[in-house]
């Protein structure tokens, strides 16, 4: 299933990075620098080795390919043992045994067959919790997205995703989630309260991100100027009040 647009939107942080990612070397330096190989192997790394697994990864692909040949009986048969799986997780849960529920879950998540799409969303929503109770807030955020690709209608999905967006500062992200709680559900008040009261420190953190981009820029700027003699302070920017642009003269003064 393919993910919505505000899943794969950057946040501004990353488009900041980009932007500005190895500014010292994309500039001409007057020297180069001489590249030690002391204690370096010059043997080639492999790249065939193979990872581990993380602990919480399901096979999706096995799954697919073991439902092949699984008849709509044993299907209901693995769909009651993963439930059993997930009520077990619940009471890891309940007494704050975070790490033993998140294995459980995904015990859960390797029984159920996967034409049982709700089911599996609850799954991954119940060990979206666990993961967050286990400070482990970024897998948490993905486990919600899965559950919400499983079950588009899935609330508190969405709003488990859209309190661990603002909990590691995704704000925007965090503002998209609640819109769609409210589409939803359009009495829902922590929605109600959330698109009030994100949207100024979106606003605040735009421009805390623009002076730093601006700062970077400056920077950048600053190192390919050098070698002329010459800083950004002998360019001022002057903003057109009626169109909003920005003009640039040099100041041959200024240094």
């Amino acid at each position: 299933m393919e993910k919505s647009d505000k899943d794969s939107i950057p946040s501004n942080e990353a488009i900041i990075d980009e932007l500005t990612k190895d500014l010292e070397n994309s500039c001409i330096k007057s020297e180069p620098e001489e590249q030690s190989t002391q204690g370096v192997s010059s043997e080639p790394e492999s790249d065939c080795e193979e990872k581990p697994p993380e602990k919480d990864f399901v096979d999706e692909e096995r799954l697919k390919d073991r439902e092949v040949d699984l008849s709509e009986e044993e299907k209901e048969s693995l769909k009651v043992e993963a439930e059993a799986l997930k009520n077990e997780g619940n009471n890891f849960f309940k007494a704050c045994e975070y790490s033993s529920a998140i294995i459980t879950y995904t015990q859960a998540l390797q029984t159920c067959p996967l034409a049982y799409s709700e089911q599996r969303a609850i799954l991954y929503a119940n060990r979206a919790a666990a993961k967050a109770k286990d400070d482990d807030k970024e897998s948490a955020i993905k486990d919600c997205t899965k559950a919400v690709e499983l079950n588009p209608a899935y609330l508190k999905a969405y709003l488990r995703r859209a309190q661990l967006y603002e909990q590691t500062d995704n704000l925007d992200q965090s503002l998209a989630d609640y819109k769609k709680i409210l589409e939803l559900d359009p009495g829902h008040s922590e929605a109600h309260h959330a698109v009030r009261r994100l949207p100024p420190l979106i606003e605040e953190k735009n421009e805390k991100l623009k002076e730093e981009m601006l700062g970077k820029l400056k920077d950048l700027g600053n190192m390919i100027l050098k070698p002329f003699g010459l800083s950004t302070n002998n360019f001022q920017l002057d903003k057109d009040p009626s169109t909003g642009g920005y003009s640039v003269k040099f100041n041959q003064g200024n240094t």
